[in-house]
């Protein structure tokens, strides 16, 4: 089920190819096929629905505008389509909020302000710059057109259609839409419950002495980061030693509270990586090899119902996966329907040494030049360790399967973060 690759020679050429790695949008595609959204949903405030998605359609109850109003701040007027009489009487005026009590005839024309209602009789708004006043007495300036300046009921959203649909996630845009409709409460899927935890001895955690040989756990801050961003319900599960029964107790009892486990570390083939044949033993493997860099190990799987993804244990490999398969795969199970990355063309500024093979996500920063054009260059050395490199950029340089080296001043392929 693999591509074939296109020269066998060349790929030889890197230390750690594996031909049973898969393409990148072939290991997409494997784990959409798992994918089902959370069913349960439930009501929630309108000033708690940030980040949340809607579990269904939002139909407006009202007409935006609920009323013909005043695009302009100017006079409305009755105009009379059989003269030609530019000059009108002042009778009143009506302001948003305090609409004009009574009914134009020929002739007579309302001080109007934006958003106050037409008053009765009324079929034209002139703007305040085009009328010459004197007194309750205005003259127009320019010619009247019947209909102009005047906002429509249910010209923005009619009384009864969809305003926001199922799936949608709800933003500041979406919370002040549905507040303009008068609605409090929204109907929104529950939070996906997403278990988290590293792996290794040698890890301790922020805010303690580092002991000889040993690191901080980067990988789970990081991982939080990305998380809280989508708006998932974390479980933060810390981190846990390299023993099997420990990994085993702890995959176990996540997967019986959680919808999704993401865990970094372990997967690769060192003699202390314990999480392939675990999930082998206790749910199933859909795949473990990516031929990407970085990122090659990643693990794919199910513990029951609970969907399992096993990151590498490099820094910059655990957010370049996340980034590229996690992130959708989460959006998916929360309801949602994801947009295809953006990805454009950019100029490369800086040489790239590569091998065809596999599909390299190098750390990038965009940039315009002084023409105006867009270009993109490395933030330097590109080693899976280096978490420094995703601090620095703004983008990835994506550089397809088959791609070789990049000379400067090449057109490559960037993806924004």
């Amino acid at each position: 089920m693999k591509d074939q690759p296109s020269s066998l020679t060349q790929l030889q050429m890197l230390a750690d190819y594996d031909p049973n790695s898969l393409p990148v949008e072939q290991a997409r595609e494997y784990i959409r096929q798992f994918l089902i959204p959370v069913a349960e949903s439930a009501s929630v405030g309108l000033h708690a629905a940030l980040g949340r998605t809607l579990s269904d359609d939002v139909l407006s109850p009202i007409n935006v505008p609920p009323h013909d109003n005043s695009a302009m701040d100017g006079y409305a007027v009755h105009s009379d389509p059989s003269s030609d009489n530019l000059q009108f009487k002042m009778i009143g005026s009506a302001h948003a909020g305090h609409p004009f009590d009574g009914r134009l005839a020929p002739g007579e024309c309302v001080r109007i302000m934006t958003g106050a209602p037409i008053p009765a009789g009324c079929d034209s708004v002139v703007m305040q710059e085009h009328v010459e006043a004197d007194g309750d007495r205005i003259k127009l300036t320019r010619e009247l057109r019947s209909g102009q300046n005047i906002r429509r009921t249910g010209e923005d959203i009619e009384q009864g259609s969809a305003v926001v649909r199922r799936g949608q996630l709800i933003g500041p845009a979406e919370m002040g839409l549905l507040a303009s409709l008068g609605l409090n409460e929204i109907p929104v899927y529950r939070k996906l419950r997403v278990a988290l935890f590293s792996t290794g001895d040698e890890l301790q955690q922020p805010g303690q002495p580092l002991a000889q040989g040993h690191i901080y756990d980067s990988n789970r801050y990081s991982l939080l980061g990305l998380l809280q961003d989508i708006g998932a319900e974390i479980q933060d599960r810390g981190s846990v030693a390299d023993d099997p029964a420990s990994l085993k107790a702890a995959l176990q009892d996540a997967a019986a509270h959680a919808d999704v486990i993401i865990t970094s570390g372990g997967v690769s083939v060192g003699e202390a990586d314990y999480i392939k044949q675990l999930l082998a033993e206790i749910g199933e493997v859909v795949f473990w090899k990516i031929a990407m860099k970085p990122g090659r190990p990643l693990a794919y799987g199910k513990i029951g119902q609970c969907h399992f993804f096993g990151l590498p244990g490099n820094p910059v490999a655990v957010m370049v996966t996340f980034l590229q398969f996690v992130r959708d795969a989460l959006l998916l199970l929360m309801g949602q329907t994801p947009q295809p990355a953006f990805v454009f063309r950019a100029t490369c500024t800086t040489p790239i040494r590569k091998l065809p093979g596999r599909t390299e996500f190098q750390r990038g920063i965009l940039s315009q030049d002084a023409a105006g054009e867009l270009t993109v260059r490395t933030t330097g050395e590109q080693g899976s360790g280096i978490l420094s490199s995703m601090s620095k950029a703004n983008c990835f340089i994506i550089l397809p399967t088959n791609q070789g080296s990049v000379e400067a001043g090449t057109t490559v392929q960037v993806q924004l973060f």
